[in-house]
């Protein structure tokens, strides 16, 4: 199931713009699957979307659980 944030992902559009490649492997295993694992979209879930720190990759799982423990 594709991410409802895919296509607005601040992470995709400004971190990711020099590495296209990395950035298409990242999104099939993150964004176009079972996106429970991404970091980015657990916080967004728990927290809302303005609570996503910008430097949270989509594999950083273990801070997004600090982050979402925490509150």
């Amino acid at each position: 199931m594709e991410c409802p944030f895919l296509k607005t992902c601040i992470f995709f559009q400004d971190r990711m713009n020099n590495m296209p490649a990395t950035a298409n492997v990242m999104k099939k295993r993150y964004c176009l699957g079972d996106n429970s694992q991404c970091a980015r979209f657990m916080v967004a879930q728990r927290l809302g979307r303005d609570k996503v720190p910008t430097d949270l990759f989509p594999n950083q799982y273990d801070k997004a659980k600090k982050l979402t423990d925490n509150n």
